[in-house]
């Protein structure tokens, strides 16, 4: 009896501890210095390719299979407008980076796209988003040859003033 009383409250315990970690936030600074893999209130899409964390970064990596989508979606965020930026460049060839929200991380087909898809050219990027409701945000990444890698690094959203 004592065992199944503590097997319960250790697994209610974690479900508490993983829902108070993944709540909906108002601003995100993401630098990914300590991520040894992806963070458990990210989601990530990785197909037939690979999609990891990496040197202080997130690697969208082709390996074999060119063409591949792949998405790296942000923890839940509040409604609101935000500025949005973060640094992406790539090992070269033809590369993009679209920008959507999402209201469910296990939809990804359904999402709204909030920029064009635009080739990355490993400029800083400034992005002004407005969430109507609480959303997630979504990176997509294409990869038009094989063994291409995109690099994003410092990733922040802020209310917009």
């Amino acid at each position: 009896m004592k065992k199944t009383v503590f097997a319960g409250i250790m697994a209610l315990g974690g479900l508490v501890t993983a829902q108070a970690q993944c709540t909906a936030v108002s601003a995100i600074a993401e630098n990914f210095d300590t991520w040894k893999d992806i963070s458990k209130c990210w989601t990530a899409q990785q197909g037939k390719a690979m999609l990891y964390s990496s040197d202080k970064k997130i690697v969208f990596y082709s390996m074999t299979n060119p063409g591949e989508n792949m998405f790296l979606v942000t923890p839940k965020i509040k409604a609101g407008t935000y500025t949005l930026t973060l640094d992406s460049s790539d090992n070269g060839g033809k590369t993009t980076l679209e920008l959507f929200s999402i209201g469910s991380t296990s939809d990804t087909k359904s999402y709204t796209a909030i920029t064009k898809p635009s080739e990355i050219t490993g400029d800083r990027k400034v992005i002004t988003v407005t969430l109507k409701k609480d959303a997630y945000l979504g990176l997509k990444v294409l990869l038009s040859g094989i063994h291409q890698a995109v690099y994003v690094d410092n990733f922040s959203l802020k209310p917009k003033k």
